[in-house]
């Protein structure tokens, strides 16, 4: 069942075009988004991950030095 608009008030205007101003020339819409696109709060971040990544990984091929250590996979 689709539902009857219901009245805003707003009827009168909603077809009236929107009055640009013409001092300004409109912004790109590539300029635009630029503004509000994320920018890097914790800058060094990802570096930091990954740093810290392969300290962990290094200090694990370190603690499993021999190939005894590793555990042997299921074989049938």
């Amino acid at each position: 069942m689709k539902e009857e608009p219901r009245e805003t008030g707003y009827e009168d205007i909603l077809a009236v075009a929107y009055p640009f101003a013409l001092r300004h020339p409109r912004m790109p819409g590539a300029e635009r988004a630029a503004q509000f696109s994320p920018f890097a709060a914790l800058s060094g971040y990802e570096e930091a991950i990954g740093e810290a990544a392969r300290r962990h990984l290094l200090r694990d091929e370190e603690k499993h030095a021999s190939p005894e250590d590793y555990p042997v996979p299921y074989e049938e």
